[in-house]
């Protein structure tokens, strides 16, 4: 089992196809697991996609709080340096993509393109989910993990998928049950993610960006999209009809148009 240490942290590690690399940093309470759609159509594209579970879940070391985003950017680059990856692309997702911004920030001579995926630049300044949403997920923590996925779906996912494509949401599910968060690294992320604040920083942004948002995402509302496009120096906005929190099971396409801005193929434009 590949692991990378920061100071006394091992993380598990995984890595699929060859190529140009990129790393992948998943959101809240998810690992590895959760880029199962993605992996496959990155390394199609030929990418090396480096994989890693957070501290706190899956197969990595699960210490105590506090978290921060800059310390789990830390982390993300752990995984470079085991990996022998000296600079990647950085695909970030949800808390992922607020690590992914500290990880441009904080070694920006280790990106090369950054994907920021429903994420926000935190502080006073973004918009916050509404208060039923920010409540179900301080109280998701504390549910039996079976109980907390299905009780996530309408959350995570958009009305489309929900009437239309339930098979999707099941495959998902399973995959997150193969390694559930518990209640103390869940609440250590969580705060982690209400810690992170990189909008004063982000007009300093080196790397190439694209912003990803579904545009009924209620968890991360699609305004922090924009913000991030607009903050970061020509960044550029997907917005995605019909998709919401988890885009990549929303919108199967969403995860090619990221794959061609890694690869500097296509224009990257919104299905």
């Amino acid at each position: 089992m590949p692991l990378a240490l920061n100071q006394t942290v091992s993380l598990y590690w995984e890595s699929t196809g060859e190529g140009a690399p990129v790393i992948c940093v998943m959101g809240l309470g998810m690992n590895a697991t959760g880029w199962w759609r993605t992996v496959p159509v990155l390394a199609a594209a030929g990418l090396r996609v480096l994989t890693f579970d957070n501290r706190g879940v899956g197969r990595s070391d699960r210490p105590t709080g506090p978290y921060t985003t800059a310390l789990m950017a830390d982390d993300a680059v752990a995984v470079l340096d085991a990996a022998g990856v000296e600079r990647a692309h950085v695909y970030g997702i949800s808390l992922g993509g607020m690590i992914a911004q500290e990880i441009a920030l904080r070694h920006p001579d280790r990106v090369a393109r950054l994907v920021l995926g429903a994420t926000t630049p935190g502080g006073d300044r973004a918009v916050a989910a509404d208060g039923p949403t920010l409540a179900f997920f301080h109280r998701r923590g504390q549910m039996p993990a079976e109980e907390a996925v299905w009780a996530s779906v309408p959350y995570n996912y958009a009305a489309r998928t929900r009437a239309e494509h339930g098979d999707r949401i099941s495959q998902d599910i399973r995959q997150r049950l193969r390694f559930p968060i518990e209640p103390e690294p869940y609440a250590a992320q969580l705060a982690a993610s209400l810690g992170h604040d990189a909008y004063d920083r982000l007009p300093l942004m080196p790397a190439p960006t694209l912003v990803v948002h579904g545009e009924e995402d209620v968890m991360v509302p699609p305004a922090n999209g924009r913000l991030l496009a607009g903050l970061i120096p020509a960044a550029r906005l997907i917005e995605l009809r019909c998709a919401a929190h988890l885009y990549p099971t929303d919108e199967p396409d969403a995860d090619r148009e990221v794959a061609a801005f890694l690869t500097g193929n296509g224009t990257a434009s919104a299905p």
